[in-house]
């Protein structure tokens, strides 16, 4: 969708922002430009909608020379998500988001039902279309911001670190709806940002650039995390590469261990037997229909009755096929037993993630 070859971009005074950039954005796909300050990504996303002109090379959007379009119906096909979010301060909700279907001249009835269907898409709340934009939260203005983006249906959207200006629990929240929303729509997005976590988490491929716009390598996060191709990238990604590549490790991936599981009705001889088959001295007590009841201590049950005569405790953290290894290290490391629970759905007991396992899957 997006192509820059033998790209450059110098300033006036000599400095050098790009230098030689080869690069493929595939369409549908999220491509995060990650590096330090004055490597150049905000320069390589602004030559995608000529805010800025490249010295050299050649910028294409699905195939066109952004050279030869116009810049106004260049940019009226590109969304763009800044920082700064950029609303209209004068202008209510619904105003900000029909800004470009105003100017591509559709109607009054197509225009009203595009504010409404994405005001509901971004996770607005209802009655928010007529409010301006002092009077809704900054992750509310943040959404509102992708909304106006995505108003005119754009196949490209450049994305200039768009969530740095949040608090982190809002920030995380708004990174994972729009994954959602990226999964529904599939747009080709350059996303910007300096946090290589947030570049791991929400890019399909990942740029890494250094000072003077010099593209280092090109991969996708897994790929990088495996195998960085020099220093520079090593040092970027970090001494904790490890853990980062457990975010991106589903738990279904790993199959889990059973553990020492016994049905309620167990008596105390049958929960020790099964416990020093597994080098514990705690099990698990599963119902007839696989669902986890929680665990017991063998030196609080009774002799003379079942294991579920005692108070069952509850687990600390459980885990789900869809959460990542790295959420299991997380309920891993805070259980008492060093273990992860991982359960289905209904609560259903699907065995024990150990460090063992997660180490053998890093390997």
């Amino acid at each position: 969708m997006i192509t820059f070859e033998s790209v450059t971009k110098q300033f006036p005074g000599g400095t050098t922002a790009v230098d030689e950039l080869h690069l493929q954005v595939p369409d549908g796909e999220v491509v995060v430009l990650v590096g330090p300050s004055g490597c150049g990504k905000t320069t390589i996303l602004r030559m995608v909608n000529r805010m800025i002109e490249p010295s050299g090379g050649r910028v294409a959007v699905n195939g066109e020379d952004v050279m030869r379009t116009s810049p106004p119906r260049l940019r009226r096909g590109i969304g763009y998500v800044i920082q700064g979010i950029g609303l209209f301060p004068h202008r209510t909700i619904a105003q900000n988001v029909a800004t470009v279907p105003k100017l591509e001249g559709w109607d009054d009835d197509r225009i009203k039902a595009r504010v409404d269907e994405l005001i509901e898409t971004v996770g607005l709340p209802d009655g928010v279309r007529d409010r301006y934009p002092h009077q809704l939260s900054g992750g509310q203005q943040q959404r509102v911001g992708v909304a106006r983006a995505l108003a005119a249906d754009p196949p490209v959207m450049l994305m200039d670190e768009p969530f740095a200006a949040v608090d982190p629990i809002v920030r995380t929240r708004l990174q994972d709806e729009f994954l959602r929303l990226q999964s529904e729509v599939r747009k080709t997005i350059v996303f910007v940002t300096h946090d290589i976590d947030e570049a791991i988490k929400m890019g399909d491929r990942i740029a890494i650039l250094s000072q003077g716009g010099h593209l280092q390598q090109y991969a996708t996060p897994k790929e990088l995390l495996a195998e960085p191709a020099n220093d520079f990238v090593a040092d970027f990604l970090g001494a904790e590469r490890g853990l980062k590549r457990l975010a991106l490790i589903p738990v279904s991936q790993v199959e889990a261990a059973p553990g020492p599981v016994v049905a309620p009705g167990a008596g105390i001889d049958e929960a020790r037997r099964v416990a020093e088959t597994h080098s514990s001295d705690w099990v698990v007590v599963v119902d007839d229909e696989g669902r986890a009841r929680g665990w017991a201590r063998l030196d609080e049950l009774d002799g003379r009755g079942p294991v579920d005569g005692v108070r069952l405790r509850d687990f600390e953290l459980t885990v789900h096929a869809d959460d990542s290894l790295r959420t299991a290290l997380n309920a891993l490391v805070i259980s008492r037993h060093g273990v992860a629970v991982r359960l289905g759905d209904g609560d259903r007991y699907e065995g024990l993630l150990t460090r063992e396992l997660l180490s053998e899957e890093l390997r």
